[in-house]
């Protein structure tokens, strides 16, 4: 029994080790802090609140974003596409040369990898949605120009 135990027990030392790296992890509201989009990546002053990062496990991130009347990402993409949630208002989302498509609570948005686009508020509603993406090699989106307000305006 006890060379059983010998070769056992620091095999179990191991195995516990690798539970513990996976065990049950929760974030507090308080643990993700509410933030304004960087004019760099957006026109106007949408709110970005954290849902979740990537972890060692995984390479899904969200957020929820709020966008004022008139405020919009720049045009970009994602190299293994995004899916949006409209939790609230109205909005726009737009594939470059193709027409612009109104946005409702309720809708999910689908958008394929490396589609460029751009989603927003419409120019009279706020709208609200819950943005999923995955990141490759790190990246969940690559940022092209800012939507000019001609196109916008189409």
């Amino acid at each position: 029994m006890k060379r059983f135990l010998m070769k056992t027990l620091p095999l179990l030392v191991l195995m516990s080790g690798s539970a513990l790296a996976q065990s049950i992890e929760v974030d507090t509201l308080e643990s993700r802090p509410t933030s304004i989009g960087s004019p760099d990546l957006f026109t106007g002053q949408p709110v970005i609140d954290p849902l979740f990062a990537e972890t060692d496990y995984s390479s899904v991130t969200a957020g929820v974003v709020t966008f004022p009347p008139g405020a919009r990402a720049a045009w970009h993409t994602h190299p293994a596409g995004q899916i949006l949630v409209v939790t609230s208002g109205v909005g726009w989302v737009q594939t470059r040369g193709e027409e612009r498509q109104e946005i409702r609570a309720g809708d999910v948005v689908r958008i394929p990898p490396d589609i460029e686009h751009w989603h927003g508020a419409s120019a009279e509603n706020s709208m609200t949605h819950i943005a999923i993406q995955e990141a490759v090699d790190g990246s969940a989106a690559d940022w092209l120009s800012h939507v000019t307000d001609d196109e916008y305006a189409e």
